[in-house]
């Protein structure tokens, strides 16, 4: 079982989403026992956290089941166990780089695939939570594509 980690600022809007996205996804596609999905924040700002309610009702819109959440940062024994960890954009870039100076190729842009996507805005600072889970789900179901 591979486990892939979805990251973001505060792990309440962007990587849960993603998280719960992929978890569909999967299911869709019956390749959800292949896959350990998790979600982390890189700043302790949110910690314990649930799900910012705006991106719990446009997830509800895309009839994406979740569950109760609980912000988390990404750990050193999440990077040590993970197999993938995606991030977000490029400020998530430049923390990641910072404090893991070690950064191999676990670490992924969650463009990776759909490269002409670009960054995945935070929908805290720019309300667009119906374009950021329509640019997941495109990203998300590339990465299982090329999985």
């Amino acid at each position: 079982m591979k486990t892939i980690i979805f990251v973001c600022h505060g792990n309440i809007c962007r990587s849960p989403a993603a998280e719960w996205i992929a978890k569909k996804i999967l299911q869709e596609r019956g390749r959800e026992k292949e896959f350990k999905i998790l979600s982390r924040a890189l700043s302790y700002e949110e910690i314990n956290n649930d799900i910012y309610p705006p991106m719990k009702q446009t997830l509800e819109d895309f009839h994406v089941p979740f569950k109760r959440h609980y912000a988390d940062i990404l750990s050193k024994e999440d990077y040590e166990k993970a197999d993938y960890i995606f991030y977000m954009d490029s400020s998530n870039k430049r923390i990641i780089s910072y404090r893991y100076p070690m950064a191999n190729d676990k670490f992924h842009h969650i463009n990776e695939f759909t490269p002409q996507m670009g960054d995945i805005e935070d929908p805290w600072y720019s309300g667009r939570y119906t374009l950021v889970v329509q640019q997941l789900i495109v990203c998300i179901n590339n990465i299982f594509d090329k999985m």
